[in-house]
């Protein structure tokens, strides 16, 4: 009995021993034995490979505003009172506008006045028609320190930099002059005159303080309104904040982009931010300056004369033919029945003096 009972407990431990090897659970997956013979992939690694496979790219696309031409001035204190690492932030935050812009000799021409108790024109608007150049000219940039000439900066760059042998462009070219001061103190000089003269000589003043800087002389300085041409950061550390602000406020308005109704071709005016129709070629704008039609500007001219003729000889041929009805309606009797139209006397006198008036 005792050797039958051990049989049947060796056979079940045998066929047990079978399973296990034959259905082996998540197909032979042991964690030590993987961990083991799988190599360790570190985590940025992964993050990488990960991103490279990702077969869709994101929504949100980096998008460039069509900038309207300006003639645009930076004017940066450099004093003692900005310090080198200060002064640093505010060559990356004039690089970071530069970028939002659209560069050159027929788009935006940028110069820059730096200053501080004397006042140095590092290029004039004529310098640099490409950002690489103009951007490499902004970084080789070097700080004046002493004292903050606020106003002889602002006098310098409308008399040396605002004039067409400067490189600016003439008034009547509808191309906007700004000039963007950039300081942290308290002006040494008066800036209220020389200001009003320059927003006088029709350029636009945006006024940036930062840290220490004086909100009065701020406003002194600012084109109107203030609330749109003023503004204030606590430190140089944030001030490449500004940079989406100035591109709002300086991106002209894509209005072909917002919505049209030209027949053909829409063409942006960015002297005004609005919009102009165009014909493809073989057609001609109509008198509403928005539809086409087909041919020439004479070919149409000849089709309304040839209408306008024909409308003229329809209309001698009703008053012809139409010679017998004039003379029916002009009859006593015709008079006579129209007054007795027993409708006519139900019409309210008020609604039709309310008509006539009208």
């Amino acid at each position: 009995m005792t050797s039958l009972i051990g049989g049947l407990v060796f056979c079940i431990s045998f066929l047990a021993l079978e399973v296990q090897a034959t259905y082996r659970p998540f197909g032979g997956y042991h964690p030590r034995q993987h961990q083991a013979d799988s190599p360790i992939v570190p985590r940025q690694t992964f993050q990488r490979s990960f991103q490279q496979q990702q077969p869709f790219q994101s929504v949100q696309q980096e998008t460039h505003c069509k900038s309207r031409p300006l003639d645009l001035v930076f004017i940066i204190d450099s004093s003692r009172s900005v310090r080198p690492q200060e002064f640093e932030k505010v060559k990356i935050f004039l690089a970071d506008m530069v970028d939002t812009l659209e560069i050159g000799a027929d788009a935006t021409r940028v110069a820059v006045v730096n200053y501080a108790s004397t006042v140095k024109i590092e290029f004039l608007l004529k310098t640099h028609f490409d950002k690489p150049g103009l951007k490499a000219a902004l970084a080789r940039i070097e700080s004046l320190a002493a004292g903050t000439m606020t106003g002889l900066a602002i006098k310098t760059a409308m008399e040396e930099t605002f004039t067409e042998g400067s490189g600016a462009r003439l008034t009547n070219k509808n191309i906007a002059k700004v000039a963007i001061i950039v300081t942290d103190g308290r002006p040494q000089d008066t800036v209220e005159e020389v200001a009003a003269a320059a927003r006088a000589a029709g350029i636009e003043i945006y006024a940036v303080g930062v840290d220490r800087a004086d909100m009065k002389s701020l406003r002194l300085m600012a084109s109107l309104p203030l609330d749109e041409h003023v503004f204030y950061v606590e430190t140089y550390g944030v001030i490449e904040k500004l940079t989406s602000k100035f591109r709002e406020t300086l991106c002209g308005v894509d209005a072909c982009a917002l919505g049209h109704d030209c027949d053909h071709i829409c063409v942006n005016n960015n002297s005004n931010n609005s919009y102009g129709c165009k014909c493809r070629e073989g057609y001609t704008l109509n008198a509403d300056k928005k539809t086409c039609s087909p041919g020439s500007l004479q070919n149409q001219n000849q089709n309304q004369n040839q209408n306008q003729n024909q409308n003229q000889n329809q209309n001698q041929n009703q008053n012809q033919n139409g010679s017998g009805s004039n003379e029916l309606q002009s009859s006593p009797g015709c008079r006579a029945r129209a007054l007795d139209l027993p409708w006519l006397s139900t019409v309210p006198r008020a609604s039709a003096w309310t008509t006539l008036s009208w």
